[in-house]
């Protein structure tokens, strides 16, 4: 439980072109642990990259989000909205009256990391596949 076993951690990000993070950095856990918890799980993940291609009401969110529960994404829209991520308006020209969903600058400035995580998920993905089948194959 060494700095030791770290630093092959850092020499592997960067073989493959990544900005090192030092050992020290990924040690503050405390800092950041509550941070990621409020944007890293996957339906806010997901509403904000929705969101950043332009505002949206509810239901259309729901249809662009494939699998997701009317609770989860009220409990996660609420949640971005507290976080400063979203801005939620209430549309008051609109029969019935809707609400839409805007991202905010705070929540914009995740677009370039989100992308980033995209493009690795549609070029890692096969290999993340095949690392699951050979780790089932192995323990079956």
């Amino acid at each position: 439980m060494s700095v030791v076993k770290e630093a092959p951690i850092s020499k592997t990000c960067t073989s493959r072109s990544h900005k090192a993070v030092s050992p020290e950095a990924l040690l503050d856990v405390e800092k950041a642990r509550p941070v990621l918890e409020q944007i890293a799980n996957k339906w806010s993940v997901l509403i904000l990259t929705v969101l950043c291609s332009r505002p949206s009401r509810f239901n259309e969110i729901m249809r662009r989000l494939d699998g997701i529960t009317h609770k989860a994404l009220a409990d996660a829209l609420k949640r971005l909205e507290r976080n400063g991520l979203i801005c939620r308006k209430v549309l008051t020209t609109t029969t019935p009256v809707g609400v839409e969903y805007t991202i905010t600058s705070l929540g914009r400035s995740l677009q370039q990391p989100f992308e980033a995580l995209y493009a690795w998920s549609m070029a890692y993905g096969p290999e993340l596949v095949r690392a699951q089948e050979e780790y089932d194959r192995i323990r079956d």
